[in-house]
């Protein structure tokens, strides 16, 4: 069994690995093509080919993140289809490798694939994201969105904050920040204002300070006003960097254990979390995509195939991959319309082709 384990696993990791490589080709020419017109837009700001051809490579982990599970399921299926269009599965089914044992074998080298696309989603693939916006940061200024910018929300014990930041330059660096803050009544106690800000742990430091305050007079009704201009302040506050940029950018690159932290701190404040929650639920679900595809490579592997069929069968394989990443948008969009359970929507695309191909895996066997 651990002979066959070993010629399974190694042809099926060399069929992904090619495939992988190739559709990676494939979108980072796209990348650059695309990337060669921002050279010409910001030649003049110091920005040169080899930054265009950095910033193409930075995004290399993220595209593999997105394309290992339909690679794991081309390859699988070109690795099953060869090996039966060559009887050489026949064979080792004769040889004892029973339906379940082949589904077991596939499943560990799934826990494989699994892994090596959490890590590219959790680690490679942000800290590659990061880097490039940094690059781009320095020559077309940094992050923004729509025309007042990123809001946010805190709460520290009786005292409620709205945060404004105008842009950012997806690491720690920020600009034109304002802090309102507010009493339990919702009455405007304080604004704070700064050109420059700088996230640290558990606080921003905030440059050239401006901070207009109302405050009674000796505990009466009498309120004051007051204005004070400080070199540097130093705000506590639990927004980190990745609460900005996700609030500045789309969601879709942050790591499984920030998402989970920063719906925790929208469901605390009382704001929206469900867009967040259906994201944080499809990085823990996504990477086990991988069983899911190689479950439905297997039932290939008992067809009869004809000379010449095995590229049909592949593009079969890409029409069912390339619908999977669709069902996965689908839900999730209707998830957010629907108000559906976040961990359902996420899960559901997974369920029901997981379902389709035990039915299809149970179908094939016993039809032999």
């Amino acid at each position: 069994m651990k002979t066959v384990r070993s010629l399974l696993h190694g042809e099926i990791i060399r069929a992904v690995a090619f495939v992988a490589f190739g559709f990676l080709a494939l979108f980072l020419f796209f990348d650059l093509v695309d990337e060669l017109q921002n050279l010409a837009r910001l030649a003049s700001q110091g920005y040169k080919l080899q930054h265009a051809l950095l910033f193409v490579a930075l995004k290399t982990p993220t595209h593999l993140y997105e394309l290992l599970p339909i690679s794991v399921l081309i390859g699988c299926i070109f690795v099953m289809a060869r090996l039966a269009q060559s009887s050489e599965f026949t064979i080792l089914r004769t040889g004892g490798l029973e339906p379940l044992k082949a589904l077991g074998t596939l499943l560990q080298l799934g826990v494989f694939f699994v892994l090596v696309t959490f890590l590219m989603g959790d680690y490679a693939a942000p800290w590659a994201d990061r880097q490039g916006v940094l690059i781009k940061a320095q020559f077309q200024g940094n992050l923004t969105v729509g025309q007042t910018g990123a809001w946010l929300k805190e709460r520290q014990e009786s005292r409620h904050f709205a945060v404004n930041v105008r842009s950012f330059d997806g690491i720690s660096q920020m600009q034109n920040v304002r802090i309102h803050e507010f009493n339990e009544d919702g009455q405007l106690l304080a604004i704070t204002t700064a050109p420059k800000a700088q996230i640290e742990p558990n606080a921003w430091r905030l440059q050239q300070a401006e901070q207009k305050s109302i405050l009674p007079i000796d505990g009466q009704k009498t309120l004051q006003y007051r204005s004070v201009t400080l070199a540097t302040l130093v705000w506590p506050t639990e927004i980190s960097g990745d609460m900005v940029a996700a609030a500045v950018l789309s969601p879709d690159h942050m790591r499984t254990w920030e998402l989970f932290k920063y719906v925790r701190h929208l469901s605390s404040n009382n704001q929206n979390a469900q867009r967040y929650e259906i994201e944080f639920w499809r990085k823990v679900f996504y990477p086990l995509s991988c069983l899911v595809m190689l479950v439905m490579a297997l039932p290939f592997a008992y067809l009869h195939f004809r000379s010449g069929q095995i590229a049909g069968h592949v593009f079969a394989g890409v029409l069912a991959g390339i619908s999977f990443s669709l069902l996965n948008n689908v839900f999730s969009f209707a998830g957010i319309l629907q108000n559906w359970q976040p961990w359902l929507t996420a899960a559901a695309p997974a369920l029901i082709y997981s379902a389709i191909s035990l039915l299809g895996f149970w179908w094939m066997v016993l039809r032999q």
